[in-house]
């Protein structure tokens, strides 16, 4: 998977870019742990947030070429503990998925906002409009 925020778009944006691109990164995991609901054996995965980031803007540790982004996700994912396990071994609850999703795209939506808001100023300086 592609990062939409393109290189050098760090200076401009701040940690935002990166922020908005590891959030859409626990949407997917998030989603997926609801997509596999009824999986057996399935184990719900989340995303440590703030690790992360802060694996993401570390300077580049891991092998020439790969993309910071897919090391920091993998250094900070892990599998979530079920408050109650099911009998076949899988570790979704749909509750608890539901409601982390909702807070995690909400989490997303701000993000969205702050970073188009950051485009519209700079179309705004080069416009003058």
């Amino acid at each position: 998977m592609s990062d939409p925020i393109q290189p050098g778009a760090e200076s401009f944006l701040g940690i935002h870019g990166t922020a908005l691109a590891l959030r859409e990164r626990r949407l997917q995991l998030l989603a997926a742990n609801l997509a596999n609901a009824d999986t057996p054996g399935f184990k719900a995965q989340d995303l440590d947030f703030n690790a992360a980031l802060g694996a993401a803007l570390q300077p580049a540790a891991g092998a020439a070429g790969s993309d910071p982004l897919d090391a920091a996700v993998a250094a900070a994912r892990y599998a979530r503990a079920p408050s109650q396990p099911s009998l076949d071994g899988n570790t979704v609850e749909g509750e608890r998925e539901k409601a982390g999703f909702a807070q995690a795209a909400l989490e997303y939506r701000a993000s969205l906002a702050f970073v188009e808001s950051k485009v519209r100023s700079m179309l705004t300086a080069i416009t003058g409009q």
